[in-house]
Parts: C-alpha cells; structure tokens; sequence
C-alpha cells in the first residue's frame, strides 16, 4: 500500500491556522445583538450582520464576529473584501435559517458569499438552508428556480472553516472558487439521499486546499473537483449516500485547465456494487481487487 507523505503546503497551512487560533484572545468583538440581530428565527437579521461585518472589516485590529446562540433568519448575503482588518473570525453558537419560501434564495447564486477576501475564519454554528421544499418542486418537474449554494468563497486567501454542519442545501453546500489556502476541518454536512446537486465540497481554480475530518452525507458528490484546482489534500472524510469523490467536468471548454497534485488519504470505500458489466477482456483475469493486506477490501459484490 503506498505511503503517502503529506505535502510541505499542506503542514504549513496548519500551522498558520494554529497560530491564528491561539491569537483570539486579543480581538476586537463585534456581537451580532448590539446590530440588531434578533434571536428568534422569524425576525431578518440580514441587515444586522452586514453592519457587524462592515464594522469588523473597516476596523485596523483583529476582529471577531460573535453569534450568540438562537436562531437567525438571514436572506441572500454577500460579504465583500479590501478590509482593513488582517484577521475576521466568525464564530456561530447559533443557527442561521434561511427563509421558509424557497423562492426568495432560489433565484440568487449564493445565500452566504464571501468575495475577495483574506484571513476570514468560519467556527461553529449550523446553516439550514431548508432546502427540501426546492428539492420537491424540482421532483415534480415544475417551474423551479435552480436554487443556491449554501455557503461560497471566491477569489479569497488563508481562509478555514471548521466544526460547521451545513443542512439542507439547496444546490451545493459549500464552494471554493478561485481561492488560495483553505482549510475545511470537522465539517458535517447533510442532506437527504435523494436531494439533487447538493454537492457537499466543490473544489475549483484554487490551490493548497486541505479538506480533514470531515462527514459529507449528500444526495449528490461528497467532494467535486473543478478544473485548475492544485494541491487539494483530503483526509479521514466519511462520504455517503452521494456520489464520493469525483474529478469532473473537465474537458468541457476547449481551453482548460486540468487538476494537479490530488491527494486522498485515510479514505475508506465499502459497499461497492459492479452490476450489469458486459465486455470483453484480454487476459484471464478481467477484473483484479489490488487491496491491501492490512487493510482489506470488504463488501464487495458482483
């Protein structure tokens, strides 16, 4: 079995994101109440934490965006970057909902975006993007709007996410574009097996990503990989019932960029089903398991 060496980026990576952690002592605390948040689910907070993040983001210091247990309803945000602050961290003790109606997310791209931005840092917390109703209207083939991602960073730096459990996305959960030095660490993310396009990771145009100790329960791929993606290292991730782990989507321009340096570790596959396979083969044997013998494959059928 081969021994895989996890890469220079990758342990650099961790240790920016170490140092980080044990600097929130000394941040500036902006709490989503004092912006007018209400706690309750039913009254938008959306204007309020788009104040606590223009306050955080204009600030010189080390910030932190607190969110205070209860639930939030929040429509469509997008939380734009050129901030002053050299360090912006979230951290949810709370629920933040999206609207009952899921017409008024469906038709934006995006519920939580970030644009351009750098040192951002999402802690705990829960989204529920209640998406089942989408799903619903999309299985009785009406007219549906195409439903957005639950939560997305693009063209953004040294960025972590971790110990968020995502429910219910209507379209993807959780997209990284174009971005640079991310860590995703003991995210869960969940929806029902039969929930379509709900990919729980999508990697794309971005470099030294670290996807470690995750658990990706989705109707569609586990984890997707777009084109120009480098150096994405994934670690102990549990996928299921959805589609695993896929490169895909490439080759679909003329023009495009492949992917470099995909490493998975510490994955364990089981239940594999090979039905319904006809064809020809030009040695005895036709297929050959190359397991490994400390490790070895199991509930395999024929």
């Amino acid at each position: 079995m081969m021994n895989l060496t996890r890469p220079s980026h990758s342990i650099l990576l961790i240790l920016f994101f170490m140092l980080a952690i044990n600097s929130t002592s000394a941040l500036t605390k902006y709490n989503v109440l004092n912006f007018g948040a209400k706690p309750n689910g039913k009254t938008d907070s959306t204007k309020a934490f788009l104040m606590a993040w223009k306050a955080a983001c204009a600030s010189a210091d080390s910030t932190i965006i607190y969110v205070p247990k209860g639930r939030y309803l929040l429509g469509s945000m997008a939380f734009q970057g050129g901030c002053k602050s050299p360090q912006i961290i979230f951290r949810i003790d709370g629920t933040l909902v999206a609207p009952q109606d899921y017409r008024v997310l469906g038709k934006s791209t995006d519920w939580l975006s970030f644009e351009g931005v750098n040192g951002v840092s999402i802690l705990g917390g829960a989204l529920d993007a209640k998406g089942p109703s989408l799903w619903a209207c999309k299985a009785s083939h009406s007219n549906c709007p195409s439903g957005a991602t639950t939560l997305s960073f693009t063209n953004s730096k040294n960025i972590r996410i971790r110990s968020l459990l995502s429910l219910n996305s209507q379209m993807f959960h959780i997209v990284i574009n174009g971005c640079e030095n991310v860590n995703v660490q003991g995210v869960r993310i969940i929806a029902a097996g039969n929930s379509p396009n709900t990919d729980g990771i999508h990697v794309q145009l971005s470099k030294n990503v670290n996807i470690i100790k995750c658990s990706i329960k989705t109707g569609d791929d586990c984890i997707s990989i777009g084109p120009d993606t480098k150096n994405l290292w994934v670690e102990q991730v549990t996928c299921g019932p959805g589609h695993d782990i896929s490169i895909e989507s490439l080759a679909k321009d003329l023009k495009e960029e492949g992917v470099q340096n995909i490493t998975v570790s510490g994955i364990k596959i089981k239940d594999i089903i090979y039905e319904g396979i006809r064809g020809t083969s030009s040695t005895q044997a036709a297929i050959k398991f190359n397991c490994s013998s400390k490790n070895p494959c199991t509930e395999i059928r024929l």
